[in-house]
């Protein structure tokens, strides 16, 4: 019996030692191949995060570049709003007609007034465009084009709110309009950069609401920069993108790869797809202050007609070293370029210490200058240089 015993318990010590060591085993396995000298080599078909160029050069550039798109629609997308107009729903029903002259009793003109006055009203909305919230007071900017002979406008924004818009200010001549909304709720804020150091193959992202669809961001990148003559407005002075503008995107937002707006989108190319232009930053937030503080813009005047310098001109002029400027082809009576002292003939080289390249940069120039100041302007005059000192005076649309 007792030999029995003493067997079992051997047996039993046994498998636990060998158990014991099986573990151990085990363990020393498991840390070999988790250092780094024996790391796991892992197939393409396995669930891993393997991607077949990874091991490219430009694989992390990509990446990033990626990275900051989703980063930027993240951040500046819920500033972005959809614009529509709309009208009132009317509904064929009994209740709501309009008694005839002999069916009018007190009960039915009773009936009628109290319909029309407390019965909830519905209305059908219609995207028009977009724009951008560009303070915390509600103001929102946009084209022009995209509010003209709108009666009632309807702001939705990023979280689904719908609001009524008011129409601040409008100028037609930068394809510009401000609209104010009322929020108790704390709106969001968009950052703003500069499109003065903006170069031609530079990434852009506008975001829009082309076709209704809320919140749609593309990319591209600069085609050109100072585009004019296009037709579009009376001051002009576009980037031009391939980022797609299309119907719907016309008052949102171009943006560079820091996430800050560098343009409002306005137009986009007749003559073809991938030709879309914004308006620089600069002018339109200068545009917005002056609406929201007046309601209309106030522009420069000096009362000329002008014309560029040609190759004609020059030799005519026996000025072969003139490259720039422009030629005044005619003075108007009682304005401040004839008051000042300027004649038919003079060619403007400068003006208030700035180079003139051509006449639309000397509209520009002029239309920026603040009314009643009075600025140098120098003149080429019988082959010789001559400065004039005339007092701006206010552009009358």
């Amino acid at each position: 019996m007792l030999d029995k015993t003493k067997s079992r318990f051997g047996f039993h010590w046994n498998a636990a030692l060998f158990f014991g060591l099986m573990v151990v085993a085990t363990l020393i396995v498991e840390k070999l191949s988790l250092s780094p000298d024996h790391e796991p080599v892992f197939t393409p078909s396995e669930n891993t995060s393997y991607h077949p160029f990874s091991g490219h050069p430009q694989y992390d550039l990509i990446l990033n570049l990626q990275k900051a798109f989703v980063r930027n629609a993240k951040v500046v997308g819920p500033s972005v709003v959809n614009i529509s107009k709309v009208h009132e729903a009317t509904e064929s029903s009994e209740w709501n007609k309009t008694p005839a002259e002999e069916e009018k009793s007190w009960f039915l003109s009773m009936k009628f007034w109290f319909n029309k006055k407390l019965r909830q009203k519905k209305y059908i909305s219609e995207t028009i465009g977009s724009g951008v919230i560009i303070n915390g007071d509600g103001y929102i900017l946009t084209n022009y084009h995209v509010i003209e002979d709108t009666d009632e406008i309807l702001v939705r924004l990023s979280d689904k709110r719908d609001l009524f818009a008011k129409v601040i200010g409008v100028d037609p001549k930068t394809d510009l309009a401000v609209l104010k909304i009322s929020s108790f709720r704390s709106l969001p804020q968009p950052s703003f950069g500069t499109s003065r150091d903006a170069e031609v193959g530079q990434w852009v992202m506008a975001i829009g609401n082309p076709y209704g669809l809320q919140g749609t961001v593309t990319v591209g990148v600069i085609s050109g920069v100072e585009r004019s003559d296009l037709g579009i407005t009376t001051y002009e002075n576009f980037i031009q993108t391939d980022a797609s503008i299309n119907p719907g995107n016309s008052g949102g937002p171009l943006i560079d790869l820091d996430g800050k707006i560098i343009g409002i989108n306005t137009a986009v190319a007749a003559i073809g797809s991938g030709v879309g232009f914004a308006i620089p930053i600069e002018m339109a937030l200068r545009i917005s202050e002056e609406l929201i503080e007046s309601g209309d813009v106030e522009r420069g005047w000096l009362g000329v007609g002008i014309q560029g310098i040609t190759p004609e001109l020059v030799a005519s002029f026996e000025m072969p070293l003139l490259e720039n400027g422009v030629l005044v082809n005619k003075v108007d009576n009682n304005t401040p370029a004839e008051i000042g002292g300027m004649s038919r003939g003079d060619i403007i080289i400068q003006y208030d210490g700035k180079q003139v390249k051509n006449s639309r940069n000397f509209q520009h120039m002029v239309a920026d200058t603040q009314v009643g100041k009075k600025v140098s302007i120098k003149i080429i005059r019988d082959g010789r240089e001559k400065i004039l000192h005339i007092a701006i005076g206010k552009l009358i649309s």
